[in-house]
């Protein structure tokens, strides 16, 4: 099955800086990747790019087209986002505490350590090397930490850690160099510098620095280009240019540069000579401090439009000023951990604060005092993963103790239920759809009301014991829950509360549990190397009893109940036949399964024993493949009748985690152990920079090493959804999702020289729509296909969709779908659906399984409109009763 990598659940922010384009897509790095929230849609997406290790900084372009990303190797991505894929790499020599693109999203500002680089912006053309280093400045004493360009993009100011701020002026001509003007008086660290701008003129007039003691200086520039005529307001000469520089007299009588200008004849953004911010003269007009202090500053903004500055502390606090006036607005308390990044949007209506301990992310509109968005993800690993029946929701438990429930389709978490004392090890969703059990360490087995989002029932053990498997059969009446320290099985009655039966027999845990599919037999195993069968509703004791070599770490019955699958501690996984109790055939998956070599192996990877088995399995809903992970990067995909590796799927390509390379580099071995596993790290985590030192906090498998530290990947559950479209695994990286469905947006299918674009324009020239329909779904381009299905007359609508083959169906309906949800024209886009049912009906039966997404999305859509007009109508119908009435009164 072409399963490919779609969303990313449970980790919506892990460190580094959160940005915003287009006012409404907010972007944050999630590890080595990058998410794509849409805050107005309440959707968000994980792009399919990964960096080498977690990710540092990011900038967007002006215009949101392009994203940067640099990496904890300064490994640096260039990225194209509304394709989603990368069109240059490159990989810096200094570590990047800054970057940001200009205003005009022609040039970058890097900060590499104590060096200040200009690059410039790559483009849609390919070329051998795209960045183009423009400039360097190397007038710092210590790193610099934060920039902002001015709206010319031609000033920079900068701050650092030598407690300066600096403010340079980026000359393409290397010749024509002055030293930076410093703003002097602070007594730490500058965490953040920016640009004021007078919005008469839309000139800089002054200039804010900020301190990470809480101090703020607020800096004014009186420039000799006052009175001076607007012309020359933005060009004024101070010292004589290099030789060779063009001139020319000015009205009284000064040499002013001329700007410079590309290959290409437009304005390069750079001009020769000095600009009109070194001409003058900048002073500082106050000092003021936060009323957080002594609190450190850890995340700040600033809105050019608005004057206002956000500023974050490490306290979990978040102040809004107005300026220059220092008024307060807001002080707000939203965190108990230090805030690692703070942003406005575009409008400044929205501040968007991280904090990458608690995997938080919250959108607040200051003005109505409300949360737009409120995302946390799991603290610790998740342990467990349950689909719904209908495959829309996805439940998690982690280390955390909390339970979260995920929309599938938006990635958003809406619900969390946090009772649980300990960790979270089992979940299970019944058959109505409307309850999920969860059992955890922590003795209990919770019942949830997924409707009024409420615990309406406990089950408990006599005495505390410890679960870590769960089952619930058909009907949801009875409960069975596994014991780690006690080797029981424990039967409850939903309906009545009670516990009915303790199951006792197996020597060890109980991890595995299962109600078969198609009767009640329930299947358990246990590490004392057996796999049991308990009829619950009859007798007592063991039906029958499947023994194996070695340990049992997990079971899963295929969706018709005709074979059980568990796996073993020495990598295979055995098929038995549950009504014969007949083994069938077994699978060797060590080699399969084996690769990385944790930092504290002394043995290589091909050597070590550890993690070379399987501890989650799932059957594919027509059984004919099986998935499987356990301590490893990999999830084998296995054919269950020829016994064959189909595919594996590498879940990271993160160097921040252990056991993602196989051969570790000899050098890093020091006389203390490894180098990655000594922490020298400041106790005063760098500028909101917090890498990932998760502890191990729950329990260890046989044969599992520890974790010291840093974080080991590993997948410890694995769930294929209801409907076989797509499955999840919980990682050390959080909940990644695989579909079959595209989720992408350029995915060109039966493509030839002729499907272009204008070819598109010149059918719809010649009044050919259902040609143009066709090449835009070849394309694959949503603008395109709206295009043409709004040129069509609404009396050619059965001509037109007769016309349309069944491949090009299913994107076709997708569209149709997305533009009931957003466009006006009702009654239009309905009669497209109309005529492709009647047109296509018997199509559509035949192949309803492959059709059942979109038609699932397209019900979904029409339910939601006819919702609201029949609202809309109940409303209205006593007013129009009463218009009617008056009317004929009249």
């Amino acid at each position: 099955m072409n399963y490919r990598f779609q969303n990313l659940l449970g980790a919506p922010y892990r460190g580094g800086n959160a940005v915003v384009t287009q006012n409404t897509n907010l972007i944050s790095p999630v590890g080595n990747r990058v998410s794509v929230t849409d805050l107005v849609k309440s959707q968000t997406i994980t792009l399919p790019i990964q960096s080498s290790s977690n990710i540092r900084r990011i900038a967007a372009s002006p215009d949101g087209v392009f994203l940067l990303t640099v990496d904890d190797n300064n490994r640096c991505l260039f990225i194209n986002l509304p394709r989603r894929v990368v069109l240059h790499r490159i990989t810096f020599k200094h570590p990047v505490n800054a970057v940001k693109f200009s205003s005009n999203g022609k040039y970058i500002a890097v900060a590499a350590g104590k060096l200040l680089q200009i690059w410039k912006s790559p483009g849609f053309k390919r070329e051998v090397f795209a960045f183009e280093l423009v400039r360097t400045f190397a007038d710092c004493n210590d790193e610099i930490l934060s920039m902002d360009w001015d709206n010319e993009s031609k000033y920079l100011i900068v701050g650092s850690k030598d407690l300066t701020g600096r403010l340079f002026f980026v000359d393409k001509k290397k010749g024509n160099y002055k030293k930076p003007f410093l703003f002097l008086g602070h007594r730490d660290s500058v965490v953040g510098c920016f640009f004021g701008v007078d919005k008469k003129k839309n000139k800089v007039d002054k200039a804010y620095t900020i301190a990470r003691d809480g101090f703020i200086f607020s800096w004014g520039y009186s420039g000799n280009d006052v009175n001076r005529d607007a012309r020359d307001d933005d060009l004024m000469h101070v010292e004589p240019p290099s030789p060779g520089t063009p001139e020319r007299e000015g009205e009284d009588g000064e040499r002013i540069g001329k700007k410079r200008k590309d290959s290409d004849g437009k304005e390069s953004g750079f001009s020769e000579g000095e600009g009109y911010l070194s001409g003058g003269k900048w002073e500082l007009l106050r000092k003021d401090c936060f009323m957080q202090a002594p609190a450190k500053v850890t995340a700040c903004d600033y809105h050019k439009g608005l004057d206002l500055v956000v500023v974050g502390f490490s306290n979990g606090v978040f102040g809004l000023y107005q300026m220059p006036d220092f008024v307060c607005i807001h002080v707000l308390s939203i965190s108990r951990e230090k805030l690692t990044t703070a942003v406005f949007n575009d409008l400044g209506n929205w501040l968007t604060f991280g904090c990458a301990k608690l995997g938080q992310l919250l959108v607040w509109e200051w003005r109505s005092e409300s949360y737009i968005l409120k995302q946390q993800g799991h603290y610790f690993d998740v342990n467990t993963l349950a689909y719904s029946p209908d495959a829309q929701l996805l439940a998690t438990g982690a280390d955390d103790n909390k339970v979260k429930v995920w929309t599938v389709s938006s990635g958003f978490c809406f619900v969390t239920f946090s009772e649980h004392t300990n960790a979270v090890t089992a979940l299970h969703f019944t058959a109505n759809n409307h309850c999920l059990l969860s059992a955890s360490l922590d003795g209990t087995v919770r019942a949830w009301d997924l409707l009024r989002y409420r615990n309406f029932r406990t089950f408990t053990a006599p005495s505390h014991k410890q679960f870590v498997s769960l089952a619930a059969d058909q009907s949801g009446e009875v409960i069975c829950a596994g014991t780690l320290d006690s080797f029981e099985i424990f039967v409850w009655s939903m309906r009545r509360n009670l516990l009915l039966e303790v199951l006792s027999g197996h020597e060890g845990p109980v991890h595995g549990l299962m109600f078969s599919p198609t009767d009640a037999i329930l299947a358990s195993s246990s590490w004392d190397k057996t796999v049991r069968l308990w009829n619950v509703f009859k007798e007592k004791g063991a039906v029958e009893t499947f023994r194996h070599t070695h340990d049992v770490l997990t079971l899963t019955y295929r969706p018709d109940g005709k074979q059980l699958a568990c796996s073993t501690l020495d990598g295979q996984i055995h098929f038995w036949d549950p009504i014969d109790g007949e083994p069938m055939r077994s699978i060797e998956g060590r080699r399969d399964i084996a690769g990385g070599r944790l930092m504290s192996d002394r043995r290589s990877a091909a050597n070590s024993s550890s993690g070379k088995c399987f501890t989650s399995l799932c059957y594919s809903a027509d059984g004919s493949y099986i998935l499987a992970g356990g301590n490893s990067r990999y999830i084998c995909m296995y054919d269950v009748a020829d016994q064959v590796l189909l595919r594996r799927f590498q879940i990271t390509h993160n160097l921040s985690l252990d056991g993602v390379l196989d051969f570790l580099n000899s050098k890093h071995m020091t006389e203390a152990g490894p180098l990655n596993l000594i922490d020298d790290d400041n106790s005063d985590t760098e500028e909101g920079i917090d890498k990932q030192t998760r502890g191990n906090v729950g329990y260890n498998l046989p044969g599992s090493m520890p974790n010291n530290g840093r974080p080991v990947i590993r997948t410890k559950s694995l769930k294929i959804a209801p409907t076989g479209r797509s499955f999840s695994a919980a990682t050390t990286e959080g909940v990644l999702v695989y579909s079959i469905d595209d989720s992408f947006i350029f995915d060109p299918t039966d493509l030839d020289i002729d499907v272009t674009p204008e070819a598109i324009d010149a059918a719809l020239n010649e009044e050919q729509p259902s040609r143009a329909l066709i090449l835009s779904l070849r394309l694959n381009e949503d603008s395109l296909i709206k295009k043409c299905i709004f040129s069509v007359n609404p009396t050619d609508v059965p001509a037109v969709a007769s016309s349309i083959p069944y491949r090009y169906l299913q994107r076709l309906i997708e569209a149709l779908t997305n533009l009931l949800e957003r466009c006006p024209h009702l009654e239009f886009v309905l009669q497209w659906c109309q005529e492709l049912c009647k047109l296509h009906g018997n199509s559509i039966q035949q192949n309803s399984r492959n059709l059942q997404p979109v038609l699932k999305s397209l019900q979904k859509a029409i339910t939601r409109i006819h919702q609201d007009l029949a609202d809309t109508c109940a409303l209205n119908e006593y007013m129009l009763r009463y218009l009617c009435s008056v009317s004929v009164k009249k």
